[in-house]
């Protein structure tokens, strides 16, 4: 049950961080969700998908500056 509810915390970080890059308006607050629950995903075993997420939520969150 643990490793599951990793791997769902893990996509719906990465669903949020692509959300985020699609609506300009709400891309801190989608890429800042994702980034918390990449970063709570962390604890699970499956860390790749942690990982992507918070790769994903920090180039939404780096994007408006360039």
């Amino acid at each position: 049950m643990k490793a599951v509810s990793g791997i769902w915390i893990g996509w719906i970080a990465i669903f949020l961080a692509i959300a985020g890059y699609f609506y300009e308006p709400y891309s801190y607050w989608l890429a800042g969700g994702a980034l918390i629950l990449g970063i709570i995903a962390l604890v699970f075993p499956h860390k790749t998908i942690a990982w992507i997420a918070i790769f994903l939520a920090a180039i939404v969150l780096l994007l408006p500056f360039y």
